[in-house]
């Protein structure tokens, strides 16, 4: 996209075949890996494959082999831990082992952030690729205008809350040019800056659903808005949350499938297909009430429908919100397709939007 993410997930599984390891295993061990570093990995992998085929008639070679391949795979082992948490590691495993499980088999290039503030797991997984944005900017753009508007001593005008509850609560596409419009990028700038979403590239000209994020930033983001701090004051970070706690019920899919029914969920998603890599499916949401307090981001490409994209968040996000909440009374189902599914989130030139 940017010259920063790592190879896509089909090279992963041309890779994972030549050195013999099962694909979900293979995929975890190649997480992360830059484009230069992927191709001395292959390298390897050729290399080691022609060389225990050369020497299958020596068995001190082939105790060498032995050796390699079982250090090989204590490393991808190792690896597919993608969850942590000091305090509670067999449900760390648990939840890093159903993700994994989520995603075997999908075409969906996947980048996902989890903090919980409770239990004190965390889950990474390629957090720092690079994904177009779509609608899950509008919470930034919206956090930006506030802090711009915080530090002019101003609030929010009567037309500024109409464009901004329409941007938020219905996605609307209209509000968010205006808004992306009025912060201005020098602003937007600003508030990553202070937001230490160093990773975040703002979308070219007027096209903020081609802004470049990433789940660490999305996380970021997440946590500014859940926690006091300097760059938002509490009225400000309670008015954006509030505005996503009511997204209209057919735009709620993505991260809330599995949460309980009794906790309060802060969602926004987006959805955008362009020529390469299919359907862009994202979605950030926090977490809280009834001794709740966690965030989850799962970001998307390379899905061939929204309803694929869709299942595939929905399923990642099941698997940690049953993890983070065992033996939930009543929890939100996954959604179902409706009226907002298929339709582009953003109108986007076919030369843009390429990665």
């Amino acid at each position: 996209m940017d010259g920063k993410r790592a190879p896509r997930a089909s090279r992963l599984v041309t890779l994972v075949a030549a050195v013999g390891l099962p694909v979900a295993l293979g995929g975890s061990l190649m997480a992360g890996v830059g484009p230069a570093a992927a191709q001395t990995s292959a390298a390897v992998a050729s290399s080691t494959t022609s060389a225990a085929v050369a020497s299958s008639t020596t068995s001190a070679a082939a105790a060498s082999s032995t050796t390699s391949a079982a250090a090989a795979s204590s490393a991808a082992t190792t690896t597919t831990a993608i969850c942590d948490d000091a305090s509670h590691p067999a449900l760390a495993a648990r939840v890093s082992k159903g993700i994994l499980a989520a995603m075997a088999g999908r075409s969906s290039v996947v980048g996902l952030a989890v903090d919980d503030r409770v239990s004190g797991l965390t889950c990474k997984y390629h957090p720092h690729w690079h994904f177009d944005s779509a609608s899950v900017v509008k919470v930034t753009i919206l956090s930006a205008l506030l802090r711009k508007l915080q530090q002019e001593h101003r609030g929010l005008t009567a037309a500024q809350k109409d464009l901004a509850t329409e941007m938020i609560t219905v996605s609307d596409n209209d509000a968010a040019s205006a808004l992306w419009a009025e912060t201005g990028r020098p602003s937007l700038r600003h508030f990553l800056d202070l937001a230490k979403m160093n990773e975040t590239v703002l979308g070219p000209g007027g096209y903020w659903g081609l802004t470049l994020i990433t789940a660490h930033d999305e996380l970021s983001l997440l946590k500014l808005l859940t926690s006091k701090n300097p760059v938002l004051t509490t009225a400000n970070r309670d008015y954006v949350l509030g505005l996503m706690a009511w997204v209209v019920s057919y735009e709620r899919w993505g991260v809330p499938a599995g949460a309980p029914t009794d906790v309060t969920v802060h969602v926004k998603n987006g959805w955008l297909p362009l020529a390469t890599h299919g359907w862009r499916i994202n979605s950030i949401g926090s977490f809280s009430g009834h001794g709740k307090n966690y965030m989850i981001v799962v970001l998307t490409d390379d899905n061939p429908t929204m309803d694929y994209g869709v299942d595939t968040v929905q399923d990642i996000a099941e698997v940690i919100n049953h993890g983070l909440n065992p033996g939930a009374a009543s929890v939100i189902p996954a959604a179902t397709p409706n009226r907002s599914w298929g339709v582009p989130d953003e109108k986007i030139p076919a030369s843009l939007g390429r990665h």
